[in-house]
Order: C-alpha cells, then sequence, then structure tokens
C-alpha cells in the first residue's frame, strides 16, 4: 500500500510533457490534447446528427467546429491576458502571443500556452453567433447541438495540465495529494486537474449527455451547461492555487471564482431566455 501511494504521490515527476523533439520543434500532448478534444466533440456530435434526426447537414458540424476552434485559440489567449497576464502581455506583447520564444541558438517552438478557460468560452460564443448569422441558423439550438459532448472534449484539455504539470493545487496533508516539480515549494498538493477533468469533464458530460434528447426547449442544455460548469468549477477553486499573477479578489475569492460566479449569472439568464421564448411560441401556436 505504501508503494502505491509513492508512486500516486510522484507521478508527475515521471511524466514527460512532450511527445517527442525535432531539433527546436517540440510536440507537446497538451498541444496533442486539443486536437483529441476536438476530435471527440466531432465525433460525438456527428452521432447525434446521424441518430437523432436533427434539423442540421452532415457538414454542419465541421464548419462549425472551424469556427469554434478559432474562438477557443482567440478567445483563450486574450481572455489570460486581460484576467491573468496584462503585465505579461504589456512587457512583452509580441513574446506573449506567439508560439515561440527566443532562445540563445535561436526561436524554439513552446506549443500553445497561457490559455483561460473562461475567455475560450467568450470566445466561442461569439464565434457561434458569427456563424449562426452567416448559416441563418438559431444560436442557441446550434449551441446545444455542441454542449452535450463539450464536457467531455474539456477532459482532455485538463489531463493536458496534468501531464503539464500546471494548474496544480494548493498544499495538502492528504494521501491524494501529489508532488509536483513546477511547484515553489516540495510539498504535496491536489491535483486539481484531475478533480476538473472529473467533475467539470465526466460528470457533466454523463448529466448533458442523458438529457440531450428531452431538451424541451433551445438554450435548455447551454444554460445547464454553463450554469453546472461555473457551480463545480466554484468550489473546485478551493482546491486550486490561485494564479500567481493575480492572488486573491474579493477577500477569500479568487478571480476564477468570480469568473464562475459571472458563468452562472449568464447559464440562469440563457436557460430562463429559451424557456421565456418558448412559452410565447407555445401560447403563439395555441392561440392561432
Amino acid at each position: 500500500m505504501t508503494d502505491i501511494i509513492s508512486w500516486w504521490q510522484n507521478l508527475p515527476s515521471h511524466i514527460d510533457p512532450a511527445i517527442f523533439s525535432i531539433g527546436s520543434f517540440t510536440l507537446r500532448w497538451y498541444g496533442m490534447m486539443y486536437i483529441v478534444a476536438f476530435g471527440v466533440v466531432y465525433l460525438l456530435t456527428r452521432y447525434r446528427l446521424s441518430s437523432e434526426k436533427l434539423p442540421f447537414s452532415p457538414s454542419f458540424t465541421g464548419d462549425a467546429l472551424t469556427w469554434v476552434m478559432a474562438g477557443v485559440v482567440l478567445g483563450g489567449k486574450v481572455g489570460y491576458i486581460l484576467f491573468y497576464g496584462l503585465s505579461s502581455f504589456l512587457a512583452d506583447p509580441f513574446g506573449t502571443l506567439i508560439p515561440w520564444a527566443a532562445t540563445s541558438e535561436g526561436y524554439r517552438f513552446t506549443g500553445i500556452t497561457g490559455m483561460s478557460y473562461h475567455g475560450g468560452v467568450i470566445g466561442v460564443m461569439l464565434a457561434m453567433w458569427l456563424f449562426t448569422r452567416s448559416q441563418k441558423t438559431d444560436f442557441l439550438q446550434t449551441f446545444d447541438l455542441f454542449i452535450p459532448s463539450l464536457p467531455l472534449g474539456y477532459t482532455f484539455g485538463r489531463l493536458g495540465n496534468f501531464i503539464n504539470g500546471e494548474l496544480y493545487g494548493r498544499v495538502t496533508d492528504a494521501a491524494i495529494g501529489m508532488y509536483f516539480p513546477l511547484a515553489p515549494t516540495h510539498a504535496l498538493r491536489h491535483p486539481s486537474q484531475l478533480y476538473e477533468a472529473f467533475f467539470e469533464g465526466i460528470v457533466l458530460f454523463v448529466i448533458l449527455w442523458s438529457l440531450r434528447k428531452r431538451s424541451p426547449f433551445p438554450g435548455f442544455l447551454s444554460g445547464i451547461y454553463l450554469f453546472g460548469y461555473g457551480f463545480v468549477r466554484f468550489f473546485i477553486e478551493f482546491f486550486r492555487e490561485p494564479d500567481i499573477q493575480l492572488g486573491f479578489v474579493f477577500q477569500n475569492f479568487s478571480m476564477g471564482q468570480v469568473l464562475c460566479f459571472f458563468m452562472m449569472i449568464a447559464g440562469l439568464i440563457v436557460f430562463f431566455r429559451g424557456k421565456f421564448y418558448s412559452d410565447i411560441s407555445l401560447l403563439v401556436k395555441q392561440r392561432y
């Protein structure tokens, strides 16, 4: 039993975040997890289109996800700068934006780094809004199409954070804690990336996937996801190390918790807006 606990607690030290390197180019598991995440969302959404007879063409999924990928990357990067890394951006704007770092031997590819989940959500919503306008489709109905599979894709993103040894949790005495090489102190810390992968990813996926065929109105699934993610992430933030760039705001609440609070409000707005327009539409149909 002692050997198992020791293996678990030292696991991050034995994980190589790089898949392979060729010269200055390094392919990392974190970037690969983004590809896997999009692949999972694409395949599950295509499954929905083929099995649930939804009013979308087969090519709709790929077209929409192309916009979504741009929204994730741009929104995640801009959100990170605004919420967490504004000082770093002002000190080195060009170096903050591009995936390359200057070294004594030239430039080294650093991959996808410095991403904010909340910024990514905003970017996805803006990209989806622009896409639905160009396709003349309903925004909430389109968003609901992808929402059930989104948490499972997100799971791989958090696994990528774990492999990178980043976004670790706070110091703990519990046996579930791990030693993260990038942490400032050699102490057991909560593997908060795994908490997020399970609760914000797998648990939310099971809930939304089981509700996908019983959605009573457009915005039902989107509202549940936004509120559910914000609710779960709010409590996991108590185990996650606050970002060094910001620390705590509003007394004992981190920036992540503040953003989650607004995310929960957004989820309620989306849910009740969808229900309101659904009720109005039903009344009009009954009257005429």
